[in-house]
């Protein structure tokens, strides 16, 4: 018996040697403003909380991102299935609502206050399309193959596990879906954003390469941010 237990006590141990290894994370000694976790060799910042609802609402959004900018350049169909992960108050879920008046939105998010804004949100505005989803911290918790389009605004940076969480989305994009991501741009020293809440595009790409998506174009459209576009294959 204590001969069987040695094998499967040196069985768990290679098990979990093997998934250490397979990990593509590193642990650090966090900076200011990150969570000390190392992706692709970028670290990961700290997630903006609840708290902050207020800054994702504020008046002068549009005019300075030009948030009307990217909506009008979204690649929708009235009817498109749409995902919008990191959905916080639904600022831009409202927004793509009204170009998917046959489909749906779906806002995404980890935190339930913000899941809870947007659903008095909608109730206000008495918007039908728009269906507030948990995620957790690995999984948006998305049906596969359902979805048309993934919009993540200023929110990927934040993702304590992105290589799960954009694994699930590659699965529940359909042959030919899109992801549009925003980001921050990390090559412009003016942009006023601190160095974990900015992605360069060279990064991006290598990070959405990793799960299989391929990069179509980068918008140059908004005054601070990139707006890249990935496809998932098979379309």
């Amino acid at each position: 018996m204590s001969g069987c237990q040695g094998g499967q006590n040196e069985q768990t141990s290679a098990a979990a040697d093997t998934t250490a290894q397979k990990s593509p994370y590193t642990e650090g000694m966090p900076n200011r403003d990150g969570i000390g976790r190392i992706y692709m060799g970028r670290e990961i910042s700290h997630v903006m909380g609840h708290l902050g609802a207020g800054w994702l609402e504020r008046p002068g959004r549009e005019r300075e991102e030009r948030t009307d900018l990217l909506i009008a350049n979204l690649p929708l169909s009235p009817a498109d299935t749409v995902a919008d992960i990191g959905a916080g108050t639904g600022y831009f879920s409202f927004r793509m609502a009204q170009r998917v008046p046959q489909g749906s939105v779906l806002a995404v998010d980890l935190q339930p206050e913000m899941l809870n804004i947007i659903k008095r949100q909608s109730e206000t505005l008495a918007i039908e399309n728009v269906r507030p989803v948990l995620a957790t911290e690995t999984n948006p918790n998305l049906p596969a193959n359902s979805i048309d389009l993934v919009l993540l605004v200023d929110a990927y940076h934040e993702f304590s596990y992105p290589q799960e969480v954009m694994t699930a989305v590659y699965q529940a994009l359909r042959p030919g879906g899109k992801v549009v991501l925003v980001e921050y741009r990390a090559e412009d020293r003016t942009v006023p954003i601190k160095r974990l809440h900015k992605m360069s595009e060279a990064q991006s790409i290598k990070e959405m390469n990793a799960v299989g998506l391929e990069w179509v174009k980068t918008l140059d459209v908004l005054p601070q941010q990139h707006m890249m576009i990935f496809t998932k294959p098979g379309g």
